[in-house]
């Protein structure tokens, strides 16, 4: 298990885009399982939608994304390089995720090689599926991002 301090030892997102508040299990480069706790406070939910907030898809995907990163990460964060999301497959949206919501995200890596990382992921609430899909990622020298 991984608390909020831990989570942000290993990761480089911080809020309001740090998405992984725990860390229930977690077996490296091979799976884990995280909470986002959804709040009505949350920047996004002021214009999707004012009168119906509904968190959207690409955040619920990152939330996944943070989760996958611990999986494939090292111990500590890598100052030099970064883990970036290269494609995202047969993502579905089964039911809106709201405000109060509780995610439980659930992550399986599927694919590890020296060249890419791949992974199925579930988000689900009180064990109904809200969304599903897989998807792939590799890591990069962060100085690699900024060169022209």
């Amino acid at each position: 298990m991984m608390d909020l301090m831990e989570i942000n030892a290993r990761i480089k997102q911080r809020p309001p885009f740090q998405m992984i508040e725990r860390v229930t299990e977690l077996e490296p480069n091979i799976s884990a399982k995280g909470i986002k706790n959804v709040s009505v406070n949350e920047p996004y939910f002021m214009g999707h939608f004012p009168d119906a907030p509904i968190m959207p898809g690409v955040l619920i995907i990152e939330c996944a994304a943070q989760l996958c990163s611990l999986v494939i990460a090292p111990e500590k964060a890598e100052v030099d390089k970064l883990y970036v999301l290269l494609k995202v497959k047969d993502f579905k949206f089964l039911k809106p995720v709201i405000p109060g919501d509780t995610l439980t995200i659930e992550v399986k890596c599927t694919l590890a090689s020296a060249a890419a990382y791949e992974f199925s992921a579930v988000i689900s609430v009180d064990g109904t599926v809200k969304a599903k899909g897989s998807m792939l990622f590799t890591s990069m020298e962060k100085n690699a991002v900024y060169k022209s």
